[in-house]
């Protein structure tokens, strides 16, 4: 199948590079840009002599017509419109920003201080958290690809709340992620001497990714959900740590729970349990496509503690999106994704 790749210049289109050239079923037949046509290498030159590549402007009727799917690795907002470009035309779109990921299309000027795409593209737009919504993934056209933050947070509370053994209204989640989920663009807050030996927490009660763990929580609960979460800035390139704490209805054990979380993944390749008392570390799953989970049910206080880590630009962006396409194609899900951890 041939891809097409918008927005190349971000970590997140460099990375769906990195994965679409190795992969055994798709080709990297062009990649676009709203800036200047030049070679892909001239922007990222570890790519020089692997990928040369030049970026092209965007034309979506052309692209359609060529390519079978299109990324598209663009800003919120940028996004939205270029799936109105594709809408209805015979190719298979995945989107990585947060355009398409809310259904509610009012929640986009609170959250995203934009307005939202048509509503019947969002009405369409199926939510890819891959090991959640594997049907609906493979029938999709359009597909919104999840956040980060959201990724690590709904992989790990998924379990115990769709099993009915959590109080949902006593969720909170300390979130903690590298650098490299604020983009590419330089700001103030990411500067070397800002961040490093820093770290601060951002986005307090406000993070735009709070009214999407929202949404999916309170579909599996059958009723609203609301957390209260907390993301931090740490001085490190790559990885999400979510911890979260929430309050179990009834004593139940951590051995009962483990086996819970690991039936309930069982033959979903890209979650790794922890054994009893052994936690995972955000260089564990480094440069793959792994989320890993551990926890620990307190007797003392009732509370359960779950720890969720992946590389947010892996499984938390290019990563899952590969592994959307794998699905919504019909091959192999872990087709391009084989990749062991960066260590150390």
């Amino acid at each position: 199948m041939k891809a097409a790749i918008i927005g190349t210049t971000g970590y997140g289109g460099g990375e769906l590079i990195r994965l679409l050239a190795n992969h055994p079923n798709f080709t990297i037949h062009s990649v676009h840009t709203t800036r200047d046509e030049k070679p892909v290498s001239e922007e990222y030159p570890h790519l020089s002599g692997i990928f040369d590549k030049v970026l092209t402007n965007i034309d979506p009727e052309k692209i359609a017509e060529e390519a079978d799917v299109v990324f598209l690795a663009t800003p919120s907002k940028v996004s939205g419109k270029l799936v109105d470009s594709f809408f209805h035309k015979d190719i298979k779109v995945i989107d990585l920003s947060g355009d398409l990921r809310l259904k509610k299309g009012d929640s986009y000027k609170t959250w995203y201080g934009h307005d939202p795409v048509n509503d019947s593209i969002l009405a369409e737009a199926v939510y890819g958290l891959s090991e959640w919504h594997r049907e609906e993934i493979r029938d999709a056209m359009v597909l919104a690809n999840p956040g980060c933050y959201p990724t690590a947070t709904l992989l790990g509370l998924a379990p115990v709340l769709k099993e009915k053994l959590i109080n949902p209204s006593s969720i909170i989640i300390d979130a903690k992620s590298g650098v490299s989920g604020a983009g590419r663009s330089p700001s103030m807050g990411t500067l070397y001497a800002e961040l490093n030996e820093n770290f601060k927490i951002y986005k307090v009660n406000e993070h735009q990714h709070i009214p999407e763990i929202e949404q999916q929580l309170s579909q599996w609960n059958g009723g609203q959900v609301t957390i209260t979460f907390s993301t931090h800035l740490i001085p490190i390139t790559r990885g999400i740590m979510a911890t979260m704490y929430v309050q179990l209805k009834n004593e139940v054990d951590t051995e009962r729970l483990l086996d819970l979380y690991e039936q309930t993944y069982h033959g979903h390749p890209f979650i790794r349990i922890r054994k009893e008392g052994v936690f995972p570390a955000v260089k564990e799953v480094k440069g793959s496509n792994f989320c890993d989970i551990g926890l620990h049910a307190d007797r003392r206080t009732g509370r359960l503690t779950v720890v969720s880590v992946i590389d947010n630009l892996m499984k938390g962006a290019a990563g899952q999106a590969v592994q959307n396409a794998n699905l919504m194609f019909g091959i192999e899900e872990t087709a391009g994704l084989g990749l062991i951890p960066l260590y150390p």
